[in-house]
């Protein structure tokens, strides 16, 4: 159906498809930050209006936080539903950022040309691969290879809060014979990949109260109790010296990988070394006796993301303080109820606070793990055009982030997924100076082109 044509206008058009990224990552769709709603307004309008001039019957849906934006294409053959979300992280620590983030443009690396910004990896730049394959194609036929249908989040980077009641009250609008995700990487360069499991995520913040006020360290110090200690010692207690998390059933329901999977895994040739080197570190901090990619991929993980407390400006101020709090996330894995385990978690805390203290928690999420099966017939499919495109064979691997919408095609609307995505390692995504490598974006959009074509036969 015109593959090779199609590959050839996604070459020609390539400069304008970076100059409308370059316009969608300006927009800073921040969804974490209330003073950033109309932003995220602004960019869920910018996408209809592109959907609609690719002849998509797009709309914006309201929800009770940030808009959704949904598309519809006509198509012969079978019909595919992509997922993308256009909202972004915060960008604290601004002063971190080498440039500003949302004044996005092409920069030349030691390493190949990149787009850095605010998104531009995380997921605007992925997103648009997608809809860059869809004009491409529509540009040369008129007309795309299989049905398509957009579903496009504005609350991803902020827990979803919309997403499960919207999936639920459209069920019929966003069922399709199989689901596209376009948030995940790479493996390694030049290996492209289609993750089959994701981790859950379940979020916590703890606070723990002592005195009734701030006190003077010299005056109480010693006889008072310090919310900083007392927290300091239920996080140092999470891990036994295996790295072994010590919640009371939280391996309850977890299975060891199967030694096929393992196998395919140990030929991807991971580098435990390599990968921390990037990030200024070199000894694997999980259990003992894993992998790498199992540490990553396979096992579940408890980890503190903040902790607060006490005098924090500059200079020095001895204060023994009333109140100090930590934010604590857990990775899952299929087998996990992540309801369960902030049950237990709670309890743990609960039973290792001392005498005149006091806890209260707040929950950020809670998601299962996903596990895809590869039975699809697209699976296969999906993987063999992926291989044509890029120097390495494609491979089903593990992710260990969390990416719920995966299972929710599955539970809700009985879809599978497929998650394929062409970011890589140093992306600093969540971080400052976000990037999006212009192979990944170019190579991407035909990625696309293929994987639809291949859909078609």
């Amino acid at each position: 159906m015109g593959l090779e044509q199609a590959l050839a206008q996604v070459d020609a058009d390539i400069d304008a498809a970076v100059e409308r990224l370059l316009e969608l990552l300006r927009i800073p769709s921040i969804s974490t930050d209330p003073a950033y709603k109309d932003d995220c307004d602004r960019a869920a309008d910018w996408l209809v209006d592109d959907l609609t001039s690719l002849g998509f019957q797009a709309s914006k849906r309201t929800t009770p936080g940030h808009p959704m934006v949904m598309g519809h294409a006509k198509g012969d053959g079978p019909h595919v539903m992509f997922y993308g979300h256009y909202d972004v992280q915060p960008v604290d620590p601004l002063s971190l950022w080498d440039t500003p983030p949302f004044e996005p443009a092409l920069e030349d690396t030691p390493k190949g040309r990149v787009i850095r910004g605010r998104g531009a990896s995380d997921d605007k730049g992925q997103l648009m691969t997608f809809v860059e394959a869809c004009r491409a194609w529509k540009a040369v036929h008129g007309a795309l290879p299989v049905k398509v249908s957009v579903f496009f989040e504005g609350e991803e980077e902020s827990g979803s809060p919309s997403l499960v009641p919207f999936m639920k009250q459209n069920r019929e609008e966003l069922r399709a014979d199989v689901a596209l995700i376009c948030d995940t990487g790479l493996f390694g360069e030049e290996t492209p990949a289609i993750v089959t499991r994701l981790r859950g995520l379940l979020g916590e913040e703890v606070t723990i109260t002592g005195p009734n006020k701030d006190l003077h360290s010299g005056m109480y110090g010693g006889i008072a109790r310090n919310p900083i200690r007392v927290l300091a010692g239920i996080i140092a207690s999470l891990h036994d010296a295996s790295g072994r998390i010590t919640v009371p059933g939280f391996y309850d329901g977890v299975a060891e990988l199967p030694t096929d999977i393992a196998g395919q895994w140990g030929d991807l040739g991971f580098s435990e070394a390599e990968f921390l080197g990037e990030v200024g570190l070199g000894v694997p901090a999980g259990e003992d006796g894993r992998t790498g990619l199992e540490m990553i991929w396979s096992r579940p993980t408890c980890e503190v993301n903040g902790i607060t407390g006490g005098y924090q400006g500059d200079g020095f101020k001895t204060v023994l303080p009333s109140v100090a709090s930590a934010k604590i996330s857990f990775r899952l894995v299929p087998g996990q109820d992540p309801h369960k385990l902030r049950e237990s978690f709670r309890a743990y805390v609960q039973s290792q606070l001392p005498g005149d203290c006091t806890v209260s928690f707040q929950e950020h999420g809670a998601s299962p793990a996903a596990e895809m099966s590869t039975d699809h017939p697209a699976f296969e499919k999906a993987r063999a055009a992926l291989s044509d495109e890029w120097p390495r064979e494609a491979a089903f691997v593990g992710c260990g982030g969390s990416i719920p919408i995966a299972g929710y095609f599955k539970d809700i609307l009985g879809m599978d997924a497929m998650l394929i995505g062409f970011g890589k390692d140093d992306d600093q995504i969540h971080s400052p100076n976000e990037k999006y490598d212009l192979s990944s974006f170019h190579k991407g959009i035909r990625s696309w082109v293929r994987v639809l074509d291949a859909l078609s036969r």
